[in-house]
Order: structure tokens, then sequence, then C-alpha cells
């Protein structure tokens, strides 16, 4: 046990003798968790369009300043010519282009119908498809308007209707922020735990520590133990901070108790920090170490349902998602602060949570090797 503490004591004195450490543990949190959540939106806004007009009546103009008053569009061209259009979503000035034609209003008047044309840039295809489906919403609401004021038969407007009411469950304002920070607390979590131990042993083989400890008689449960330590102080500590943040600048606060978020996460911790130390017990240099870490977190944070839906994934990418650690926190961090989950309602991840940190520490002790 002395030994340990002797241990853990130099590895905080290592990482506190380092500024470059204490910015990367606190203050890169803090600013990422400022900027990320106001700048990554899966709520399409801006959306360049070219308005194609052959019709120029009151109905057209009708409908041209109602696309403009959504905010969601940003009107970059108006006028007859086609060719002027095309190139304006060729050359990626515009998203969409809508075809007004020259017999829009008449069509309307005389026939009950008329048609539109949509046309949409698809490279970005969520970009585009949100945009689509934002259009054709907007068309269909102003369709619904002028029926209503052409419709003079009182009848018709004594008829009975269906009413429908929405009720949002567990983010009632439907804020995007709450649904994003609890991930990206995650996310931070994991890149700090994770690149702080991938290069721990590794910077002892660099400066040539290591062999002092491979000839001392600590044992090898004690080195990984005394390493592991220290970085899951430190993972808390950020997280906590991050909470502050989150309530601070997002009035955040979770519907369950920090209780239950914070068990779950020291076995998290657990988990990713076994993971560092297994590609720093087997990385020669921390440049090497800092590019294995990088490709596991890049996996870990594409495959983890944080800005994409799992369920929207192909099927092999699921599987790819179902053993991912990262997974498991964010959907039990989303189910705490947004559902008032407690601790019976996350035991099945905590299982999995527990059985993944027992292998990948035992990996990490079996994996480094003594020699004198």
């Amino acid at each position: 046990m002395r030994t340990l503490i002797v241990i853990i004591q130099k590895e905080f004195k290592q990482i506190l003798r380092n500024p470059a450490t204490i910015k990367l543990i606190f203050v890169m949190p803090i600013l990422q968790l400022i900027i990320l959540p106001n700048a990554a939106d899966y709520e399409i806004k801006n959306i360049n369009l070219h308005i194609i007009d052959h019709d120029h009546s009151a109905l057209s103009r009708r409908l041209t300043e109602n696309i403009r008053a959504t905010g969601y569009f940003r009107i970059e061209g108006y006028g007859t010519d086609r060719k002027a259009a095309r190139h304006a979503i060729e050359t990626e000035k515009a998203d969409i282009i809508l075809n007004i034609p020259a017999s829009f209003e008449r069509n309307l008047v005389r026939e009950g119908k008329s048609g539109l044309m949509i046309e949409v840039n698809a490279i970005n295809g969520v970009k585009g498809g949100m945009g689509a489906a934002y259009m054709n919403s907007l068309i269909h609401r102003f369709n619904s308007d002028i029926r209503t004021e052409w419709t003079g038969d009182e009848r018709f407007m004594q008829a009975g209707t269906i009413g429908t009411t929405s009720s949002f469950w567990f983010n009632p304002e439907m804020n995007y922020s709450f649904f994003m920070v609890p991930g990206i607390l995650v996310l931070l979590l994991t890149i700090v735990a994770m690149n702080l131990t991938s290069i721990n042993i590794v910077r002892e083989k660099e400066i040539g520590t290591i062999e002092q400890i491979n000839v001392s008689p600590i044992r090898k449960y004690e080195f990984i133990l005394g390493k592991l330590v220290p970085q899951f102080i430190l993972g808390m500590v950020a997280m906590t901070l991050g909470f502050g943040i989150a309530r601070l600048f997002y009035g955040i606060v979770p519907m369950g108790s920090y209780l239950t978020i914070y068990l779950f996460a020291a076995v998290y911790m657990f988990t990713i920090l076994g993971i560092g130390l297994l590609v720093s017990n087997y990385s020669a240099t921390q440049q090497q170490a800092m590019l294995a870490s990088f490709f596991i977190m890049m996996i870990f944070v594409l495959m983890s349902g944080q800005y994409t839906s799992i369920d929207s994934m192909p099927e092999w990418a699921k599987w790819i998602a179902r053993v991912n650690p990262v997974t498991y926190f964010i959907e039990v961090m989303r189910r705490v602060v947004l559902k008032g989950a407690g601790p019976g309602d996350i035991l099945p991840e905590l299982g999995i949570m527990s059985a993944y940190a027992l292998l990948t520490n035992s990996l990490a002790v079996f994996s480094y090797h003594k020699r004198s």
C-alpha cells in the first residue's frame, strides 16, 4: 500500500508540474462545452434558395414572402432565368430551386389545382433532405391557408374538424442543448482520460525511468493502479467542472441523481483508462500512442449515437455501436439528466460497463511486462 501511495504522489507531481496538462484537463473542456452545443445543431437554417417565378402573380409573390418570413430559407436569387438558377446550384450558391410555372395562379383559380417543382442539391443529403421537407411543409400550409380564404360556404366552415395536441416529454421546450450537452460531457471526459493515459507509460519509456521501475520490487498491479488513480481523480474533477458549466451556461440540472451519474462514470472511467494503458503498453513513442488513441477516439465518437442515430445505421455499424463503451455512457447520461433515471434503471448498462472495466484493466496488467 505504501508503494502504491508513493506512485500516486509521483504521478500527481508529474502531472501538476506540466502546465500544458492542466490546460488540457480544465481549459479545453470549458471552451468546448461553451462552443460545441451552440455550433453543432441538428436544426438546419439559412438554406440557400433560388426562385424561378414565371407567374409574377399576387399569389406567387405571397408565397415568396411566406418563404422569406420563415427564417429557414435565404433567397439567393429570384427571377425567370433558369440558366442562372442552374449555375447557382452547380456552384453551391443555392441548395434548392423552386420553380413557379407561368400558369400557377390561373390553374389554381380555374381548375382548383396547380403544381410547383422543387430541385434539390443532394450532395449534402441531410441539408438537402431537410430543406425539401421544410419547403413541402411550408407549401402545404400555404395551400391550406389559401383554401380556407377562398371557401365561402358556411356549411364547409362549420364542418367538423380533427384537432391535435402535442405533448413533448422529457424536453418540453425542445431545447437542443439539453440533448447535446450530456453527450458532449461524455466525449470530453473520454478524450481527456484516454489522451492522458495513453501517453503515460510510454512517456516513462522515452525519458528512461521505466528501466528503474522494471528493476524495482514494485508489483505490476501496483504500478498500473498507481497510473490509473491520478487520471481517475482528474477525470472526475473535469466532469464536475463540466456539470458546473452546463448549469451556468445552459441551465441544465439533472432530473436524476448526481450519485447515479458518478457511480456509472466511475466504472466507465476505469474502462477508458484501461484502454489508454493498453495503448501505452504497446506503443514505443508518445507520437504512436497519440495516433492510436486518436484512431480509437474517432471510432468511439462517430459510432456512439451522439451525432447520428444508431437506429439509422446499417446492421454492421449497429454491432460496432453495441460494443462501444461510449454508447452506453451517453445513453445513461441522457436518461439520468433528462428522464431522471435511478440506479435501478441503469443496472444492465452498469453490468456491461463493469465487465468492460474488468477486461480492459486485466489486459493492461497482463500486457505490461517487467524486464530486468
